[in-house]
């Protein structure tokens, strides 16, 4: 489960080089923001599972 405001790891690092991500949304899609050029995206909640750093 996601809480609004945590800070995750992905496996792999945005195009701007970082891999930590805000969750600023919740629900069906999850709405992430990217902690190094601020840049927003929304993913499926399965998506997301399959991307983040465990």
């Amino acid at each position: 489960m996601y809480v609004l405001n945590d800070i995750i790891k992905t496996k792999k690092p945005h195009v701007c080089g970082s891999n930590e991500w805000k969750i600023v949304r919740t629900g069906a899609d999850i709405k992430l923001e990217c902690q190094g050029c601020k840049r927003i995206i929304m993913l499926a909640s399965y998506e997301l599972d399959k991307r983040i750093k465990k």
